[in-house]
């Protein structure tokens, strides 16, 4: 039996030897070098090519590398008995924590206007926003929301959450499905961190922005089809928003050519906010390929009806 590796865009070396040192006997393949295809049983994936998955007629399971699994939910090629699992950590939980902690920070301290005046050669100071007249909703509760939540508050702001059903998080006021108007009437600087569903995908809307305590400011890290880039620009332009940070995009990498690039008010940064540590993840990894050639449950088994 082997592992199979697919991450064109990682250093797939790296992955081997730390999950080696972990198990010197296991058998790993990297794609797209691959000997044997019949044994191939488990699929580690990050942005892999479309319908590579179907040419394994022996696959039982498939991790992602990271947190998210859109990438594997919508490859029509994968059979649907084979099983799905993500990878979370202690470090990508707190890597994503502690980036959304500094996002906020640059906004209420103007960072970005200020990279913009060095730029030019402009001195002009600004009042920062004032923490206590920041509200942080957070739509998407789950390991990696809830440690952001309480990495927020610890620092010492008003955190609600919003999520599919409700959940206790002491600390912070959180809201079921049926409640979004109530959360995003309090909220004015939004988190996105949900999973890419049906129900999900273009959630950050116009019609939402406008709903928002003003003023109003997004940070996505969730997932770039959560957005309508047409409704950002436009909500920006007519003041329904002060800006936003994104950390991801429909299209990656983004675009020389598109809009964003040359909007001030908008925060690029090139999906980093979480990176999965290989020695971290090679553990999960590893416990899962054994559990898959015993047949027992996954660890963060993905429901694919509900999208994680």
């Amino acid at each position: 039996m082997s592992l199979l590796f697919i991450a064109p865009n990682r250093d797939t070396e790296v992955w081997k030897k730390a999950l080696l040192e972990k198990d010197s006997n296991l058998d790993i393949e990297i794609w797209p070098k691959v000997e044997n295809k019949e044994r191939v049983t488990f699929a580690v994936c990050w942005n892999h090519p479309k319908n590579v998955l179907g040419n394994y007629p022996n696959l039982q399971a498939v991790s992602s590398l990271g947190a998210g699994v859109n990438h594997l939910l919508t490859d029509v090629a994968l059979p649907e008995k084979v099983r799905l699992s993500r990878v979370v950590t202690p470090s990508l939980k707190n890597q994503l924590a502690e980036y959304l902690l500094n996002s906020v920070l640059n906004y209420r301290n103007h960072i970005p206007r200020y990279v913009d005046q060095k730029r030019e050669g402009y001195w002009a100071p600004h009042a920062a926003i004032p923490k206590n007249e920041c509200t942080i909703g957070i739509m998407g509760l789950g390991e990696m929301g809830t440690a952001s939540a309480q990495l927020l508050t610890l620092n010492g702001y008003n955190v609600v959450g919003w999520s599919k059903s409700k959940k206790e998080i002491a600390g912070i006021t959180c809201y079921s499905k049926s409640e979004r108007d109530d959360f995003l009437a309090q909220t004015n600087i939004l988190i996105c961190l949900l999973p890419l569903t049906e129900k999900t995908e273009g959630i950050l809307d116009l019609e939402l922005f406008k709903k928002l305590k003003k003023p109003a400011y997004i940070i996505n890290a969730g997932r770039g089809e959560h957005l309508i880039e047409e409704d950002l620009i436009y909500g920006i332009d007519t003041n329904a928003l002060e800006g936003a940070c994104l950390d991801v995009f429909e299209e990656e990498p983004l675009p020389s050519n598109h809009l964003f690039w040359n909007r001030p008010k908008i925060m690029i940064t090139p999906h980093i906010a979480a990176i999965t540590d290989p020695v971290e993840g090679a553990e999960v990894i590893l416990e899962n390929y054994k559990r898959s050639l015993s047949g027992m449950a996954l660890i963060n088994e993905v429901i694919r009806e509900e999208g994680y």
